[in-house]
């Protein structure tokens, strides 16, 4: 619906006063002030028939034609339907005059109020097919950009969802080695695993967190690793601590980078991995040594590709992956917390 209240309280008087003062249907100096405002008001009332019922018109017709249809046959049906119904109603409106007024009939006059009001119907049809036409592009738009949304929402559940499988796969054959190899820190791994994995239910539904949250996560998730593997796992944090309540990440988003690194490569106590968590102004940092492993690694091929999805979807931007041959680098677009919020 079209809120054209201004645009009708303005032009329907205007043009109630115009049309007959232009076509010379009314003779002013006949009349007396009170018996020319008394006709003003009666072509204003003229006017208001035609507007109201060129809107009916309108609204009757709009139903037969599909929105996105060629828009020429239905401005075409308008204005030509509008234009007998408007030149009708004023013809009899002006007939009335005649026969009511001192004013002499005049065909000329009565030609001339008729185009006039023609010319009037033909230019506000074509205005108001223009706001139509802009209203239905907005709806289009809107309806576009919700259906965008929800497909971008399935999306992330679905790659959500892919984290569940993922993450206790890696997690049981973890617990699986220390059961075999050492049952009490087993029975500890299994405490820490508990609460690695409230995490991963409590958050599982949120597009995203804070870094602080994330590194909280992290700190247990880490030591069930270095229990994993003796010790034989460095991780460095360079954060600025004023930063990580505003700055957000997708959940588990480090624990997928620490988890490829260690499932990629090759560590011993001489040789540790050593993996770092910096930031700058643009993006997350997670580096690691490398030293590849010298068999095929059995990978779901999940994580990496999961996680740029999960970038692209929540605010337009990738992950930035680098691999010097000594150091393989992941970037995360830092997302602060008012874009999370207009998302």
């Amino acid at each position: 619906m079209i809120r054209d209240k201004y645009m009708r309280m303005f032009f329907i008087p205007l043009l109630g006063i115009m049309i007959p003062a232009v076509s010379g249907i009314i003779t002013y100096h006949y009349y007396p002030w009170i018996e020319i405002i008394a006709a003003n008001i009666y072509f204003i009332a003229t006017s208001f028939c035609i507007w109201k019922g060129s809107n009916w018109i309108h609204s009757k017709l709009r139903s037969y034609f599909e929105v996105g249809s060629n828009p020429f046959p239905k401005i075409a049906a308008f204005c030509g339907i509008s234009f007998l119904y408007g030149c009708s109603l004023g013809t009899i409106s002006t007939m009335l005059w005649f026969y009511l007024s001192a004013d002499d009939f005049s065909w000329n006059s009565l030609f001339k109020f008729n185009v006039v009001c023609g010319l009037a119907i033909i230019v506000f049809t074509l205005i108001y097919e223009i706001l139509f036409l802009n209203k239905e592009r907005e709806l289009d738009t809107k309806i576009v950009r919700q259906l965008d949304r929800e497909r971008s929402q399935a999306e992330l559940e679905a790659l959500r969802n892919e984290l569940d499988p993922h993450f206790i796969f890696n997690s049981l054959n973890s617990l699986n080695h220390l059961i075999l190899n050492n049952p009490p820190q087993a029975y500890l791994f299994n405490n820490k695993l508990a609460q690695v994995y409230k995490y991963f239910l409590i958050n599982k539904h949120n597009e995203l967190i804070s870094i602080s949250e994330e590194l909280e996560f992290i700190d247990s998730y880490f030591f069930l690793l270095s229990i994993r593997h003796d010790d034989k796992l460095n991780l460095e944090t360079q954060l600025n601590e004023s930063n990580e309540r505003s700055i957000m990440i997708p959940p588990l988003a480090l624990q997928i980078l620490i988890e490829n690194a260690i499932k990629h490569n090759e560590f011993n106590h001489e040789n540790p991995l050593h993996i770092k968590i910096a930031m700058n102004h643009s993006y997350l940092k997670v580096s690691n040594n490398v030293k590849p492993k010298p068999y095929l690694v059995n990978s779901t091929g999940i994580g990496l590709k999961n996680l740029s999805s999960r970038y692209r979807i929540l605010c337009n931007k990738d992950i930035v992956i680098e691999n010097t041959g000594k150091e393989f680098t992941v970037k995360l677009p830092l997302i602060n917390q008012q874009e999370s919020l207009k998302n």
